[in-house]
C-alpha cells in the first residue's frame, strides 16, 4: 500500500512538473521575440474575433503560432479588448507586447491636411479622396463652417466623423474669438465676422499682412463703400462648385451676384470659403488703420493706401510689373 501511494506521488509531482514546465516554456513564447523579420504594418479589420486576429498576425509573420497568443491573452483577462485597426509593427514583437498594443489601441495615427481658404467643395473631395477613411458624408454643410487645420484619424475612421470635428472646431474657434472681439468692428454677428473672415483669407496668403487686410475691410464697412473684392466675384460665378479656370475679366465685376462685392453695397450674403484662425482674428480683431485700398505690390504682397490718388499710383505700378513680367 505504501508502494502504491509512493507511487502515486511520484506521478502527481511528475504531472505537476510538467504543468509547471509547460507553463514556464508558455511564458516563455508568450514574452520572447517574435518571428517577424522586419517593421511592417497590418490591417486588422473591425469586427475580427480574437481568434481571427490571431490567424492574421501568424499569416503576417507576426506570430509563429495563434496558440500562444490566444492562451496569453485569455489568462490575462484581454482577450475581449483587443482592438481592430492599423498597427505598425515592429521587427520581432513579441506575442506579449502586440497583445499590449493591441489592447491599448496604439494604432497607426493619419493626417488629413485642410489648406485654409478652400470651399467646403473642395474640402468635401479632399475627404472623400483620403485613404483610410471609410463611409460617406451625408449632407453638405454650409460654406466656410468647416475649420482648416489638421486632423488625426485612424484607419477605418469615418468621413462623416472628420467633417463634424471640422465644423466642431470651427464652432467654438468662432465662438472664442467673437468674444474676444473688438467692439468696435462693425459686425453685427458671428457669420458676418466668418464671411469677413472668409473674405480676409482668399484675399492674401500672407499671415502679416491679414490684419491690415481686415482694417482695410472694416475702415470701408464704416464709411458704407462697397468691399470691392475680386475673390467675392469668382464666388459669385463658381459659388465655390469649381475653380473658375482663368483670370478674371473686367467684365466679370459686374456680374450680378449677392457675392459680388463690386456690385452690393455691403458683406455678401455668407461665406466664400472656409477661413483659419488667422484670417479669424483679422476679422475680429483688425489693425488700426486709416487705410481705405490695397492692390498686389508685385513682392507677393499688397501695397496699402489712404487715399484713391495713392491707391491708383499702387495700381498703376502694379500693372507695370506685371508688363515687365510678360
Amino acid at each position: 500500500m505504501n508502494g502504491r501511494l509512493r507511487l502515486a506521488a511520484l506521478v502527481l509531482l511528475f504531472g505537476a512538473l510538467c504543468a509547471a514546465g509547460l507553463a514556464m516554456f508558455g511564458a516563455w513564447r508568450f514574452t520572447a521575440s517574435g518571428p517577424l523579420a522586419a517593421d511592417t504594418t497590418i490591417i486588422l479589420p473591425r469586427g475580427s474575433g480574437t481568434g481571427q486576429i490571431a490567424t492574421r498576425l501568424v499569416q503576417a509573420g507576426v506570430l509563429a503560432d495563434r496558440w500562444t497568443f490566444l492562451i496569453g491573452a485569455r489568462l490575462l483577462e484581454q482577450a475581449g479588448t483587443l482592438r481592430a485597426g492599423e498597427y505598425a509593427i515592429p521587427a520581432h514583437i513579441s506575442p506579449h507586447d502586440m497583445m499590449r498594443m493591441m489592447a491599448e489601441g496604439r494604432t497607426v495615427v493619419r493626417r488629413l491636411t485642410v489648406p485654409e481658404g478652400w470651399t467646403v467643395a473642395e474640402v468635401l473631395a479632399h475627404v472623400r479622396a483620403a485613404d483610410g477613411l471609410d463611409g460617406d458624408i451625408g449632407e453638405t454643410p454650409a460654406e466656410g463652417t468647416l475649420l482648416p487645420e489638421t486632423y488625426h484619424f485612424s484607419y477605418g475612421d469615418r468621413r462623416q466623423d472628420i467633417v463634424n470635428r471640422m465644423k466642431k472646431s470651427m464652432d467654438e474657434a468662432l465662438a472664442r474669438l467673437w468674444a474676444e472681439r473688438d467692439p468696435a468692428v462693425p459686425l453685427k454677428t458671428p457669420r458676418d465676422a466668418l464671411t469677413l473672415a472668409s473674405i480676409i483669407e482668399k484675399e492674401t496668403g500672407v499671415a502679416a499682412e491679414r490684419a491690415h487686410v481686415g482694417g482695410v475691410f472694416a475702415n470701408r464697412l464704416r464709411r458704407g463703400m462697397k468691399l470691392q473684392s475680386d475673390p467675392t466675384v469668382t464666388y459669385g460665378i463658381t459659388l465655390g462648385k469649381a475653380p473658375l479656370g482663368r483670370q478674371l475679366l473686367r467684365r466679370d465685376l459686374a456680374h450680378e451676384s449677392p457675392y459680388n462685392t463690386y456690385v452690393i453695397e455691403a458683406l455678401p450674403p455668407g461665406p466664400i470659403a472656409n477661413p483659419g484662425l488667422e484670417s479669424l482674428r483679422a476679422a475680429v480683431r483688425p489693425l488700426a488703420t486709416d487705410d481705405l485700398y490695397f492692390v498686389a505690390s508685385g513682392d507677393g504682397g499688397h501695397a496699402f493706401a489712404k487715399t484713391l490718388d495713392e491707391h491708383l499710383r499702387n495700381v498703376a505700378r502694379w500693372l507695370q510689373i506685371s508688363r515687365e513680367a510678360d
